[in-house]
């Protein structure tokens, strides 16, 4: 009757150990901070969102990085301007993302462009497969909110499991906490 009671005990344990295990594995997801930042401020909230996710960090680099000169919204001519005023506007990105497929949960980072994400955020989900995977905005604004990006982003790549966005402008450590927790 004891030995039975032990062996039975023991299977219970060795039981609720593999289900702790399995579970402690599907929890364990490898998440991705990706970011375009122009000006440096996307890549100061992109840092912080990793080191908090304690996320691998990867930056999107245009081919032909973009100057002081490219990146004035005021002239009709600069090349930001150009870019967005084209909705077909892919500007060319060094592609050097290793093992993009690795990641389950993929943040994506950039500044507000008249009220959207950057075409270059378009170039890069195109240039790597996110079908199917959870792919979160954030972004930084001057003044804009982030739901016209999202809207846009959601509505050209329906096959990416997208989940709410937030913007991360001068926020702290707990709040970048607790938003990744939700």
């Amino acid at each position: 009757m004891k030995l039975t009671t032990i062996i039975c005990a023991a299977l219970m344990a060795c039981s609720l150990t593999a289900c702790a295990q399995k579970q402690e594995k599907k929890e364990m997801k490898k998440v991705l901070i990706v970011y375009f930042s122009a000006s440096g401020v996307t890549k100061g909230a992109a840092e912080k969102l990793a080191a908090v996710a304690g996320a691998d960090l990867y930056e999107i680099k245009p081919e032909t990085p973009y100057t002081d000169a490219d990146l004035d919204w005021r002239d009709k001519q600069s090349r930001s301007t150009v870019e967005m005023k084209d909705k077909s506007s892919r500007p060319a990105i060094v592609k050097d993302l290793q093992n993009s497929t690795d990641y389950d949960i993929i943040y994506i980072g950039f500044p507000i462009w008249w009220y959207t994400a950057p075409t270059i955020i378009n170039t890069f989900l195109e240039a790597y497969d996110f079908k199917g995977k959870t792919v979160i905005p954030f972004a930084t604004s001057g003044g804009s909110s982030i739901k016209k990006a999202c809207e846009d982003l959601k509505a050209t790549y329906p096959d990416i499991n997208w989940r709410e966005g937030k913007l991360l402008n001068n926020v702290s450590k707990k709040e970048v906490e607790e938003w990744i927790m939700k």
